[in-house]
């Protein structure tokens, strides 16, 4: 008896002093907060031979940077409600990008026809740079520059064409 005793008082000890732990979740700040200017980012292009990098960045132009995947539902939303809106985009860049295979980002951009509008350009993060550059847990995931091309915010989720607009003309 005096052996479950001391088994017992050990175990509830033992929880005890776990339960205690300070677990620090989330305390290092995400890359993009502490360098506010766009990522330095080497993304694949389409054609599967050339590279998007914030070189090719038009000067004095603000960024809708929009990671997505082609089978998010909110990603096929957001990027739906761009189009039909891309007038209100006019002398904003647009910059898709997503993880997926190029086979599956080019049904994406053929669905959506995104090859047909200037100012957006769709690439695949084949070294899976911006999720820890940002920490983001939503998809789509905005990160919103100015024309300085300095971070003005970021959001994880859709949001309205009119709101995102706003938020570029900062």
């Amino acid at each position: 008896m005096k052996k479950y005793s001391l088994i017992i008082a050990l175990l509830i000890l033992s929880f005890t002093a776990f339960s205690q732990h300070n677990h620090q979740i989330d305390t290092v700040p995400a890359p993009a907060t502490r360098f506010k200017s766009f990522p330095p980012v080497k993304l694949l292009m389409p054609d599967s031979s050339t590279y998007f990098t914030k070189d090719v960045l038009p000067k004095k132009t603000p960024v809708l940077l929009m990671v997505f995947h082609p089978s998010c539902e909110h990603c096929q939303a957001e990027t739906e409600n761009i189009t039909k809106n891309i007038e209100k985009f006019k002398g904003i860049q647009i910059v898709m990008s997503t993880m997926v295979p190029l086979f599956e980002m080019k049904a994406f951009m053929e669905k959506y026809k995104l090859a047909s509008y200037e100012n957006i350009i769709v690439a695949q993060d084949y070294t899976f740079f911006l999720p820890p550059y940002f920490q983001f847990n939503n998809l789509p995931f905005l990160a919103f520059y100015n024309k300085k091309k300095k971070l003005v915010s970021t959001f994880g989720g859709s949001l309205p064409v009119d709101k995102i607009v706003a938020e570029l003309r900062k």
